[in-house]
C-alpha cells in the first residue's frame, strides 16, 4: 500500500539499515516513519528474523508491519565481496548508516567507520551494540534482556523478596533505538554546521542505565541501594496501584503536595490531609505504609469505575491498568491517532500504531507497507547504476535476490 501522506520532515534523507530484530530497526523505522528513505539490507534466505517472530499471519509477523513500514528491501549476502561493493557505494550516496552488529563484524566486511567516512566524509553512521564500540565487554553478545539487567532495571522490576521480572516488551532494544535516533538527529545538525559526518556509538545497557533517574547518586551520596518497590514507587509518596472491589487496579499518583491534600479529601480522611508533617513527600514517604493502607480502605470498598470517576473529578491522577483490548476500544486512542487503519496488499485490514512523536507542520506517517523480502532489490541496485546483466549475474549466484515472481 502506497499512501498520499505528507513526506515528512526528514524527506529527501537517505538511510541504509543494517542489522536484524529490533534495535536499529526501530531506529531506522522511527526515521522512516518521518519521510527518510530507508533501504533495509536483509539476507536473501529468510531476511530479519523478525519476519518470522510471534503471531504469523499469511506468512509473516504482524510485528514485521510495524517495524518495516516506510522501507524499501534489499536482499544482499553480505558474505560476499561483491555485497560488501553495494553497500560501500550506497553509503556513498547515504546521509545515515545504521548498523546492529557485534563489534568488529562491519570492519571485517571492510565496512568500518574509517572506510565509510573515508569515502563519505558526511556520513553518520549509528552504530547500537549490547556494550558499545570500546571497553572490556565489546565483544560480548548482548541481547536487550541482558541489558536491562546490567543497566540497573531488572533488580528493580519485582515485588520486594520475589525474583525479578521483565517488563514485558524489549524495552532495552527500544529504548537503545530512541537513544540512536536522538543521536542521529544531533549529528546531522552537527553536519549542517560543519560539513562533516561521524559514528554514532549507542550501547543497549547505557540507553537503559540513563533511564535510572536517583540511582546512582544516591548510592554515591548516601550508600543507598534502590531495591525492588513491587507496585509502589519507592521514596515517592502516595503512588501505588490499589486493590478495587470488583477485582481491578487503580493506579493512583497522589504524590503531589497539593494532590495529596485532595485525595485525601476524597477518601474522606481530612485529618491525614491537615496532619503537617504529611505536608511534603519526604513526610508522607516515612508514613507511606500508613497512608496506602487509607487509601486501599477506600478503593476496596468501590469498583474501579468508582474510583476513577471520584479522583478525576478532583483533579487526582488516576488510571485502570489497560490491556490491549482496552486500548484497541479506547476513544482517546482513537482521537489521537494511534489506531491506524492500513490495508495490506492482500486487501485485508490491519490495525497498527499510530506515529510518535507528533509534528503539527510535518507530521510522520504510514506511506508504505512494510516490504516483502527483496521487494526494492532491482529498484536499488538501478539507482546505484548497475544494469540488468549485472543485477541478473548477482542473482544467479545467490547474492542478491529480487521481488518474487
Amino acid at each position: 500500500m502506497e499512501s498520499r501522506t505528507p513526506n515528512g520532515p526528514l524527506a529527501g534523507l537517505k538511510v541504509v539499515e543494517l542489522g536484524q530484530l529490533i534495535a536499529g530497526p526501530f531506529a531506522a523505522k522511527t526515521l522512516a516513519d518521518f519521510g527518510a528513505d530507508v533501504i533495509k539490507i536483509e539476507p536473501p534466505g529468510a531476511g530479519d528474523p523478525l519476519r518470522n517472530w510471534r503471531l504469523i499471519k499469511d506468512g509473516t509477523s504482524v510485528w514485521w508491519q510495524v517495524q518495516a513500514r516506510n522501507k524499501r528491501s534489499l536482499a544482499l549476502d553480505l558474505k560476499h565481496a561483491e555485497a560488501q561493493a553495494i553497500v560501500r557505494r550506497l553509503a556513498c550516496e547515504a546521509d545515515v548508516l545504521i548498523e546492529n552488529f557485534r563489534p568488529g563484524a562491519m570492519e571485517g566486511w571492510g565496512l568500518g567507520p574509517e572506510a565509510l567516512l573515508e569515502a563519505n566524509p558526511r556520513l553518520v553512521m549509528l552504530r547500537v551494540s549490547g556494550y558499545g564500540q570500546t571497553g572490556p565487554y565489546r565483544d560480548r553478545p548482548g541481547f536487550g534482556v541482558v541489558a536491562e539487567a546490567m543497566g540497573g532495571l531488572r533488580h528493580l522490576t519485582a515485588e520486594p523478596g520475589r525474583v525479578p521480572v521483565r517488563v514485558g516488551v524489549s524495552i532495552g532494544d527500544t529504548l537503545a533505538a530512541l537513544h540512536g535516533v536522538i543521536g542521529v538527529l544531533l549529528a546531522l545538525q552537527h553536519r549542517h554546521a560543519t560539513g562533516r559526518g561521524q559514528v554514532v556509538d549507542v550501547a543497549l545497557y547505557e540507553a537503559v542505565f540513563n533511564c535510572m533517574e536517583s540511582l546512582l547518586p544516591e548510592y554515591s551520596a548516601f550508600g543507598a541501594v534502590r531495591g525492588p518497590g513491587g507496585s509502589a514507587l519507592p521514596g515517592i509518596a502516595p503512588s501505588n496501584a490499589y486493590l478495587c472491589a470488583n477485582g481491578a487496579y487503580a493506579l493512583v499518583a497522589g504524590n503531589g503536595d497539593s494532590i495529596f491534600k485532595r485525595l485525601m479529601g476524597v477518601i474522606g480522611r481530612p485529618d491525614l490531609a491537615a496532619d503537617p508533617a504529611l505536608a511534603d513527600n519526604a513526610g508522607r514517604v516515612a508514613r507511606v505504609t500508613e497512608i496506602d493502607d487509607a487509601i486501599g480502605r477506600w478503593t476496596g470498598a468501590r469498583t474501579v469505575d468508582e474510583v476513577l470517576a471520584a479522583l478525576d473529578a478532583a483533579g487526582v491522577p488516576a488510571g485502570r491498568i489497560y490491556t490491549v483490548a482496552d486500548i484497541a476500544s479506547d476513544p482517546h486512542y482513537a482521537a489521537r491517532g494511534m489506531l491506524q487503519q492500513v490495508s495490506m496488499d492482500d486487501g485485508s485490514t490491519l490495525t497498527v500504531p499510530g506515529v510518535v512523536p507528533k509534528l503539527s507542520a510535518t507530521p510522520g506517517g504510514h506511506r508504505r507497507n512494510a516490504p516483502a523480502l527483496g521487494q526494492d532489490t532491482d529498484a536499488v541496485l538501478r539507482e546505484i547504476g548497475l544494469d540488468e546483466d549485472q543485477i541478473a549475474a548477482l542473482k544467479r549466484r545467490g547474492i542478491v535476490k529480487g521481488p518474487a515472481a
